[in-house]
């Protein structure tokens, strides 16, 4: 077990080999999850810096600030990491749908019987 990491008060983040960590974007006042994105550590000081979720775009292959054609940004109430320090909760309060498809949320299918359903 790595101390420092684990149970320590430094932020440490385990970066996978493509440097970055899974982060997970929940509402804060509800509690819902809105989306599921990745960051590396150029994201997170941005983040940490702005108090605006920054994240880096894997498809586009560059910074990514939520929010920055949209206007639906997201800010920053809290942020939260694992154990091991290779995964990110940010707790924000979203100005608009998390989803680029206009949805609150990135989760707004259910998988039933093999398929997808809205809901």
């Amino acid at each position: 077990m790595d101390q420092d990491r684990e149970t320590g008060t430094a932020l440490l983040p385990k970066y996978d080999a493509a440097g970055l960590v899974t982060a997970v974007v929940t509402d804060a006042h509800t509690g819902d999850v809105l989306m599921v994105a990745h960051m590396n550590a150029e994201a997170l000081e941005a983040t940490i810096a702005s108090g605006d979720a920054t994240f880096w775009s894997r498809s586009r292959g560059k910074l990514w600030r939520k929010g920055e054609t949209s206007g639906h940004v997201l800010k920053v109430v809290e942020m939260r990491i694992d154990c091991d320090q290779d995964a990110i909760w940010i707790k924000v309060e979203p100005a608009g749908p998390a989803c680029h498809t206009g949805a609150t949320s990135c989760f707004y299918r259910k998988i039933e019987g093999g398929g997808l359903v809205r809901g």
